[in-house]
């Protein structure tokens, strides 16, 4: 059995949610790495179809940095028992790796119909947690035994797919806390699989991607479109409009067949391709990494190198390995930038000195840099969106300033131990039953929030803070 490096089980955890939804000709499958998904069927390859896409995200249990397991199939099944396929091929997903974002993942053609219950086979599964103690922290990995394959759940307001109708999904909520067993403070390595599974309408907030990254394939300057890849090797078209945001002084002309980019947006209801609000370039070498920061050296002052944690990679043929940890080389020539904050003030924010561990990080350069996961080159250093799970310290709401203070847990407390100060402003959500501050005060000291947004370290007082975009409250 596996210690959780001495971190406490909350007692509830909102855990990943994958999200399906019908959208012309597709269907989309939540984080993780792997090919796509062979599925038995009983449906009418000619069938007339609709469009069904896939949203993801998750909650990582305390401990875990990943629980990734082969999904085998992801059906939907009528009252009369014909079932149908929602994703393709068996593609390799990593539970643990979002938390609090949704993400595009697949898109596959689901025929027309009326679907009353969601029927899911997993396979070979392994659990990743983090070992901590003196000096950098380590990942340990285990095989996980499934108490059982298959679930299938009820839907309480069906499915209906149409061809030429709104789009319509199902949104899973996979609990990790629920599922990973646990026997005094210590993983067992078995695993019932544990979802909440619903039927969603097109004007849900879940049918929004916080985050979709892939390499760029081609560029349309006419008509301000390119082509994307994504994790699967499936190819997306990308809109680009005058009300879209671009990361860091760079604009449609930047994009090349080597850039590597992060999208926010929603899937255009009429033919299925994205429609981008803010769009960032990861890297434009062809290579990029994303994951969390675990470890900085030297711990003060300008950094010479850190360690991440990768949960993203592409592409995958470099020398890192997805949930192993890369020590990352810094000279002083790299780029710092911070996600969704377009200010030239932004570099006084996140620099070499301002590196914490805990951090989610994404870092694009060459891809021969990244040959030896002992000694990663870098170009770019991008400060992410990542959600971070604890609980209100009492007495700590300020709803006149917007902000409070929470203890985090889960993987992330491991990485910090201490206070953290969250502020709000006008643009934070407040999700999950939450409506504002007051909801914040009134959340009792057992029960777990999620704070989803960039943590920082106060250049000033040296102090950690995180700037939230959303706040869920999770029990």
């Amino acid at each position: 059995m596996a210690t959780l490096s001495g971190s406490t089980l909350p007692s509830r955890l909102c855990i990943p949610r994958i999200s399906l939804r019908s959208l012309a000709a597709i269907s989309l499958l939540a984080a993780g790495c792997g090919a796509g998904l062979e599925s038995a069927s009983t449906s009418n390859p000619l069938a007339v179809t609709g469009p069904s896409f896939v949203v993801g995200t998750d909650a990582p249990l305390a401990g875990v940095t990943s629980f990734s397991v082969q999904v085998q199939s992801l059906n939907a099944i009528t009252a009369t028992g014909t079932s149908v396929p929602l994703l393709s091929g068996t593609p390799t997903v990593d539970f643990a790796r979002f938390n609090g974002l949704q993400t595009l993942l697949d898109m596959n053609n689901v025929p027309v119909g009326t679907y009353s219950s969601i029927s899911i086979t997993l396979g070979p599964a392994t659990i990743g947690y983090l070992q901590t103690g003196s000096g950098a922290p380590t990942i340990q990995t285990m095989a996980a035994t499934l108490t059982t394959s298959t679930v299938t759940y009820t839907l309480a307001n069906p499915l209906i797919i149409t061809q030429n109708g709104s789009p319509a999904g199902i949104h899973l909520d996979f609990n990790l806390a629920k599922s990973i067993q646990v026997s005094r403070g210590q993983i067992t390595g078995s695993v019932t699989p544990t979802f909440a599974v619903r039927a969603v309408g097109p004007n849900d907030s879940d049918a929004y991607l916080d985050d979709f990254d892939a390499g760029v394939v081609s560029v349309n300057a006419s008509a301000q479109t390119f082509v994307i890849q994504g994790p699967h090797g499936r190819n997306f078209t990308v809109n680009v409009t005058g009300n879209t945001d671009w990361e860091n002084n760079e604009n449609f002309s930047s994009l090349t067949s080597s850039s590597i980019v992060a999208i926010s947006g929603t899937l255009d209801r009429a033919d299925a391709t994205i429609d981008a609000d803010d769009i960032a370039i990861l890297s434009q070498n062809g290579f990029y990494a994303d994951g969390q920061v675990t470890y900085v050296t030297p711990a003060s002052g300008p950094a010479s190198s850190f360690d991440l944690y990768v949960r993203a990679l592409l592409p995958a043929n470099t020398g890192l390995t997805l949930g192993q940890i890369a020590q990352v080389n810094l000279t002083g020539s790299e780029n710092f930038y911070i996600r969704r904050m377009r200010n030239p003030l932004t570099q006084f924010l996140f620099n070499s000195s301002l590196l914490l561990p805990g951090q989610a990080v994404a870092i694009g350069g060459p891809a021969s840099g990244a040959a030896n996961p002992q000694a990663v080159t870098t170009k770019r250093v991008v400060l992410r969106h990542w959600g971070y799970n604890g609980t209100v310290v009492p007495g700590s709401v300020s709803t006149a300033n917007g902000t409070f203070q929470m203890q985090v847990s889960g993987f992330a407390g491991l990485l910090i131990p201490q206070t953290v100060t969250v502020y709000t402003t006008g643009n934070t959500s407040f999700r999950t039953g939450l409506t504002g501050m007051g909801g914040v005060s009134a959340v009792p000291p057992s029960v777990n929030v999620r704070a989803v947004g960039l943590l920082l370290k106060d250049p000033t007082s040296g102090q950690t803070v995180l700037l939230a975009r959303y706040v869920d409250e999770l029990n």
